[in-house]
């Protein structure tokens, strides 16, 4: 360790599917997975050898290990370390008595959520929950929660990889399948009262007639071992959801580093923000901020920031816009406190 973080920007990670057999009892893994690192970071640091690679693979190794119950990144995953030196200029940020933006960015993050997105939220986190998990082992860990409204009916499509060496037989898949389902709709209605109706489709493509082929069945509870590559970037957005009808930054936020990239902080940051703003302001209904960083320029004195409001009925714009732009400038203040907090792993970035 150095005392400080040194640059790193290491957010094109991309998971190549393997290959496996499931079987109803339990299947076989063909192929591992494999797991490339990519982009940037320092591997000389005041005269020492940085293990860029040993580090990476050790922190992934980690966070499989706690998180995939049937992943043994030993023997299920192949690491391919592609991380290359950083570019002196880059690199010369963390240098300079003032951070400076390593990018020219914009990011925009809202408050509050709406009922779906909360309850698509509540969903996926309860169907990975260790209660969930025990109560129903053949869950596996990957898990896609796809909700839309129609006026007050909740439809949700949800996608649950079921782990094989846990299902006995064909009609046991078809049973715990309608179980889980259930057990989905009641949590819903459990949860919220703003629905008049709660509508649950799980795994929509099976076939009771196409025997093993027409079952979600997977050997290790996650499609990326036989069906489905996966890059950073591509999945939920940093408050957890990918929601089509709102602004969305197309930043990665996953592997940048905590101290100068833009595409993290303000991706995080905007959402904060707007959080702030939502809570602590009376009369606002619905928020939206947006930063936009330059290169080279302060990270706390963005080029733009900016905040959209949708008001309660008779709350005039005067009236609230002195307290809007107060926590505004108190979280930039704050920023570097907040870059700290990210460092020390305090928010979810997905």
């Amino acid at each position: 360790t150095f005392g400080r973080i040194v640059h790193h920007n290491i957010d094109k990670g991309l998971l190549v599917a393997g290959r496996t057999s499931p079987r109803i009892g339990g299947g076989v893994v063909d192929e591992p997975m494999k797991l490339v690192f990519g982009d940037r970071a320092i591997y000389d640091m005041d005269g020492k050898h940085v293990p860029v690679g040993e580090i990476a693979q050790e922190t992934a190794s980690r966070w499989l290990r706690e998180n995939l119950r049937f992943v043994d990144p030993t023997q299920h995953i192949k690491f391919q370390n592609e991380i290359k030196e950083g570019s002196p200029e880059l690199t010369d940020i963390f240098d300079r008595e003032v951070i400076g933006a390593n990018d020219t960015s914009a990011a925009v993050g809202y408050a509050p959520l709406t009922d779906t997105e909360q309850t698509v939220l509540m969903v996926e986190r309860y169907l990975n929950s260790p209660e969930f998990k025990a109560a129903y082992p053949q869950a596996g860990e990957d898990i896609k929660v796809m909700g839309y409204r129609r006026d007050r009916e909740l439809i949700l499509t949800v996608a649950i990889a079921f782990v094989d060496r846990f299902v006995e037989s064909q009609e046991a898949y078809f049973q715990r399948k309608e179980e889980i389902r259930g057990a989905i709709v009641d949590f819903v209605n459990g949860k919220h009262r703003n629905f008049q109706k709660v509508r649950v489709d799980l795994n929509t493509l099976d076939d009771r007639d196409r025997g093993e082929d027409g079952m979600y069945l997977t050997v290790l509870g996650t499609s990326a071992e036989g069906g489905d590559c996966g890059q950073v970037g591509r999945g939920n957005k940093v408050n957890g959801v990918i929601a089509m009808n709102r602004p969305m930054s197309t930043e990665a936020a996953a592997g940048k580093n905590p101290v100068s990239h833009v595409g993290k902080i303000y991706t995080l940051l905007t959402h904060r923000i707007a959080a702030e703003i939502y809570s602590g302001v009376p009369g606002i209904r619905e928020v939206y901020v947006w930063l936009c960083s330059q290169i080279g320029r302060a990270i706390d004195e963005p080029l733009i920031a900016s905040a959209q409001l949708t008001l309660e009925k008779g709350v005039s714009l005067d009236s609230v816009r002195g307290d809007v732009e107060q926590v505004m400038s108190r979280e930039l203040d704050n920023i570097y406190e907040f870059t700290a907090s990210l460092a020390r792993g305090e928010y979810l970035v997905w």
